[in-house]
């Protein structure tokens, strides 16, 4: 097959780069020629200062829109590092307990042997709910009610106790089931009324419609992504007609909200979230998380072999711990989350620092995409 890379020399890049930060600005624009990227943004924030805000590339596949510094796109999975920092503040609050069952807040959740599954284990990926056993059409993610019941009365797909298994799309309404019934809002509704909205934070799960056209338009994978040996439960969380929300529309999906699968934000925006991680629970100075709560979030819940993703695995409440090979840089204390097609987000509590990566041009990678583990070593060396 052809190449159809664009030579760096030819991208042209906006935004910031302090100084001393040079070498990121380069490795973000060799991904063009080493990668074939389309459109891209990546930022960082280092002891509460912004001191990379980068973009380049296109918003199109036809390369007709330029990539521009409010583009949005879906980052998938890697909204759930946010998603964890609302449930967090719900803790926070006293509203929720990561040591508490899930039923004690969900009491329909015990069906199904899963009455001792906390808060931190469903958060974890250790519910034993990969992905939906009983056949359904894809459409039927947009009935939160319907998987909600579903959820609820299923059994789970491995013994509880016995480890990990990612749960790419149920996550999310694990998470937001819990949100609704404590809070009585959503995950995105308290992102937009009490997070986003008030800090002009420009992150989204259930983005509106008068947003849609600052929205990247993706260029799919070439190949499908290594699953390595498929268990039952990795067949349901990926592999069935049903294991994803469809048969809606792109603007549906938009405009529905999956915290576990379609946050859409910019890299300024990602970071911004991110630095809660880094700077000991304050976003820009101000308290966000206790230092306690951020602890509890961050710390290790389960460790070893996922029984869904082909990785050994460190998981805290909702986060990657960095113990398992370094996706997010050499710093073992850092956590962090990836996205479908390459999106990832970082922080490194000892350094203060935080890193997101955005961007269309999607390849196979399920984590370590090269694209971001190329920055994230390159913005370690300039440290």
């Amino acid at each position: 097959m052809t190449s159809t890379a664009t030579p760096a020399s030819e991208i042209a890049l906006h935004g910031h780069v302090a100084a001393g930060f040079e070498p990121v600005a380069e490795a973000f624009l060799a991904n063009w020629t080493d990668h074939d990227e389309l459109g891209a943004g990546f930022a960082v924030r280092l002891g509460g200062e912004l001191v990379v805000d980068i973009h380049a590339g296109w918003a199109d596949r036809k390369k007709t829109r330029d990539w521009q510094a409010d583009t949005l796109v879906p980052v998938y999975s890697t909204g759930k590092a946010v998603a964890a920092l609302v449930i967090a503040r719900l803790v926070d609050r006293g509203l929720l307990d990561y040591d508490a069952p899930v039923a004690d807040f969900w009491p329909e959740f015990a069906a199904g042997g899963k009455s001792s599954v906390t808060v931190a284990q469903a958060l974890s990926h250790q519910a034993g709910l990969s992905g939906l056993s009983e056949e359904m059409d894809a459409a039927d993610w947009f009935n939160a009610a319907l998987i909600e019941a579903r959820l609820a009365r299923q059994v789970p797909l491995w013994e509880l106790g016995s480890g990990s298994g990612y749960h790419p799309v149920t996550f999310g309404f694990i998470v937001d089931a819990l949100a609704r019934r404590t809070d009585g809002r959503s995950i995105g509704a308290i992102l937009r009324e009490d997070i986003c909205g008030p800090n002009h934070i420009d992150f989204h799960i259930g983005l509106p419609e008068s947003e849609h056209g600052r929205v990247a338009e993706h260029a799919m994978p070439r190949k499908l992504p290594d699953l390595g040996a498929v268990t039952p439960a990795g067949e349901l969380a990926f592999l069935k007609p049903w294991s994803s929300p469809g048969r809606r529309g792109a603007s549906e999906w938009r405009m529905h909200e999956f915290p576990a699968a379609n946050a859409h934000s910019t890299a300024k925006a990602l970071v911004r979230l991110m630095s809660v991680y880094a700077d000991g629970g304050r976003l820009e100075g101000k308290r966000f998380i206790s230092e306690a709560t951020l602890n509890d979030l961050t710390r290790e819940r389960v460790r070893g072999r996922d029984k869904v993703l082909p990785f050994d695995l460190s998981w805290g409440a909702g986060v990657m711990r960095n113990t398992h090979g370094g996706f997010y840089g050499p710093e073992p204390a850092a956590i962090g989350h990836s996205g479908w097609g390459g999106s990832c987000a970082m922080a490194d509590p000892v350094r203060g620092l935080s890193a997101a990566y955005v961007m269309n041009r999607q390849q196979h990678h399920l984590a370590g995409d090269p694209r971001p583990l190329r920055l994230i070593e390159a913005l370690y060396g300039c440290l």
